[in-house]
């Protein structure tokens, strides 16, 4: 398989001693890797160090083969990333969202409308394309963020807790979207602390704590749950002793 991303003893320290510390991680073509971990392990942080909204204070991160600190503009156009909000311009219409987030990677004009009549499809989102986004439910929101990060195919899709506010139907929708994404090569890393969610589609599940990588579970394993809770409390016991 080849890296789509790749992050070596990446450190990123706040005051107060939040952040994430020595984190090795990779997400390769053609797999969805999720991570893991209870509210405040780190996970948005990390997110935002792959995607280039924060910068590493030590170690080695790169995004589709370049180092995240010089990654150019067509770089970035073959990245998907949904970080804590989905982008919407409120008083923008669904399609022109997607035609503007299509333009702004570089999509060719004559690419853009069959593009965005697929992810509409895709999303179930049709009877949204006239309505302003700041109309739309908050779900309906966050299927048209995913929207715009997926419709142009991208090689790597780095998803923040993505199944936010999504409804039984569009959870299945982006489930399927994102398999079908894999089977075409890119690398997906999806955020969540939904484990039964995340197993149905992982790969390879990575485990984080206290900002740091405290161990894997099998997407396949029995009471998943179980495993999750002893790993992440083994680590917290430990940090307390030392």
């Amino acid at each position: 398989m080849t890296d789509r991303l790749r992050l070596t003893g990446v450190t990123r320290a706040y005051r107060g001693g939040a952040g994430v510390r020595g984190v090795d991680l990779d997400v390769q073509a053609g797999e969805v890797h999720a991570l893991v971990g209870l509210n405040g392990a780190g996970k948005s942080t990390l997110m935002k160090l792959m995607v280039g909204m924060l910068r590493p204070d030590a170690g080695e991160l790169a995004v589709l083969g370049a180092d995240v600190r010089v990654a150019g503009p067509d770089r970035w156009a073959r990245v998907g990333a949904v970080i804590e909000y989905p982008l919407a311009y409120g008083e923008l219409d669904g399609r022109t969202n997607l035609e503007l987030a299509a333009r702004l990677r570089g999509v060719p004009a004559r690419r853009i409308r069959p593009m965005v009549d697929d992810v509409l499809a895709e999303l179930d989102l049709h009877r949204y394309a006239g309505v302003p986004a700041r109309r739309m439910s908050l779900g309906n929101k966050q299927r048209l963020g995913l929207a715009a990060a997926l419709q142009h195919r991208p090689d790597l899709i780095v998803l923040d807790e993505p199944t936010n506010a999504l409804d039984p139907a569009g959870i299945i929708l982006l489930r399927e979207a994102l398999l079908r994404r894999a089977a075409d090569g890119a690398g997906v890393l999806v955020s969540s602390h939904h484990l039964d969610e995340v197993a149905r589609i992982a790969t390879r599940i990575t485990v984080i704590a206290d900002g740091r990588v405290v161990g894997r579970l099998d997407p396949d394993g029995v009471d998943i749950e179980r495993s999750f809770f002893a790993l992440v409390h083994a680590a917290t016991t430990s940090r307390a002793r030392s």
